[in-house]
């Protein structure tokens, strides 16, 4: 069979493989533990249930407009004028199917060949594909002290005549870090003057940890959202649970989102209207769902990284948002690839090689699961990794003898 050039260039998304051998390891009745998986436990906010039902009742589900039911619209423009201090206007909004669409879109939107994208390591495995498919080039800037926040002076050095935009993700996937306020002044302002586009994808905002805030980039910039370089981009997969609805969305320039509708309305040509239904009744409902996900998450995160420290020769950084951390095995291997696998075959537990976020060495690990399976995951990696850990331990009802250490 014949594949264009691109599609060779293009790698399966490594999180939606490694759940994919998950599913199927647990049809055949394997014990196996995801800490793979980016998605939240909790069930649909009932908002979000009764808004859908209440669409689908109708029984007149038909096409709506590619950028956007006007409902829907209108409570983003309220949640970004709450959560963002911006008010904008409909022309500013186009909703896609989950925020990966949106910032699809927006490469496709304003990247030629041989354009460059400035990604911040540790990166969302996404970003270097998306921008591929535009034939954009990935420039990677990794931090070089040992932490998941790049400097300032890094990310200039990185940009050149050909870059076209940054992408910033904080809280981060998959490091959890989140920017300092600083940072993010500074970014905005480099962007803003040097006029490259800054996409800010926000789709964590919320979940931030220990009383801070992620603060949003439009805080940052005096221009108005006609002129700035900022593009904002969010969804309701994390913060509201809500990963199977694909329901995400740009706040941009009214050029840049007449640009992005023409691209939708020749692939997709937008979003379902029940699950559109359903994503107005989660941003106009009870916000309480979004705190009580945030307070789990950091119960979570707190779990985890007590476990995690009585591991030998690991090293972690706290996360301060999202439910991933990102340890440094190195200590065990180089190769974070092999080492996943390695995890996965005999302890029954998915982790997501590092490799794949631009950090060699490391595994992801989230915390989005419940207590049991986070404790009991932990206790199986230390089981195949750590020579101090008991030699022998139960995976399901099997007792299992360590003997390649």
């Amino acid at each position: 069979m014949s594949i264009s050039q691109l599609a060779r260039t293009i790698s399966a998304s490594s999180t939606l493989v490694l759940n994919e051998e998950a599913r199927i390891l647990r049809e055949k009745g394997e014990p196996v533990i995801s800490l793979g998986i980016g998605e939240p436990k909790n069930k649909t906010p009932i908002t979000a249930l009764l808004s859908a039902a209440a669409k689908l009742s109708e029984g007149n589900i038909k096409y709506t407009p590619s950028d956007g039911t006007p409902s829907l619209k209108k409570a983003i423009i309220r949640y970004t004028e709450e959560n963002y201090n911006r008010l904008v206007a409909p022309e500013n909004v186009i909703v896609s199917a989950g925020a990966k669409q949106s910032i699809t879109n927006i490469i496709l939107s304003i990247v030629n060949p041989q354009d460059e994208v400035v990604l911040l390591a540790p990166y969302w495995v996404s970003y270097p594909e998306i921008v591929k498919l535009a034939y954009g080039i990935p420039v990677v800037v990794v931090p070089e002290d040992g932490t998941f926040k790049p400097r300032m002076e890094d990310i200039e050095r990185a940009v050149g005549s050909y870059t076209k935009a940054i992408i910033v993700n904080s809280p981060n996937n998959p490091s959890g870090a989140v920017y300092s306020e600083k940072f993010i002044a500074d970014i905005v302002d480099f962007c803003e003057r040097k006029k490259i586009y800054l996409i800010t994808d926000d789709i964590y905002h919320k979940l931030v940890f220990d009383g801070n805030q992620a603060r949003p980039a439009y805080e940052f910039t005096t221009k108005d959202i006609e002129s700035s370089m900022v593009i904002a981009v969010n969804g309701v997969s994390k913060s509201y649970g809500m990963t199977g609805f694909r329901i995400g969305w740009t706040i941009a320039n009214r050029k840049l989102v007449e640009v992005m509708n023409n691209i939708q309305s020749q692939t997709t040509s937008g979003t379902s209207v029940l699950l559109q239904a359903g994503a107005e009744g989660a941003l106009t409902g009870m916000q309480s769902v979004v705190e009580s996900l945030r307070l789990t998450f950091e119960n979570n995160r707190n779990v985890i990284m007590q476990e995690l420290r009585s591991f030998n020769d690991i090293k972690v950084i706290k996360p301060e948002g999202a439910f991933y951390c990102l340890p440094d095995f190195r200590a065990y291997s180089n190769d974070s690839v092999e080492l996943s696998k390695f995890i996965l075959n005999k302890a029954m537990v998915v982790t997501v090689p590092g490799k794949d976020f631009g950090m060699e060495g490391h595994l992801r690990l989230s915390f989005a699961g419940s207590i049991k399976d986070i404790m009991t995951a932990i206790e199986r990696i230390k089981w195949v990794l750590d020579l101090n850990s008991p030699n022998e331990i139960y995976i399901g009802d099997r007792k299992l003898i360590r003997d390649w250490l």
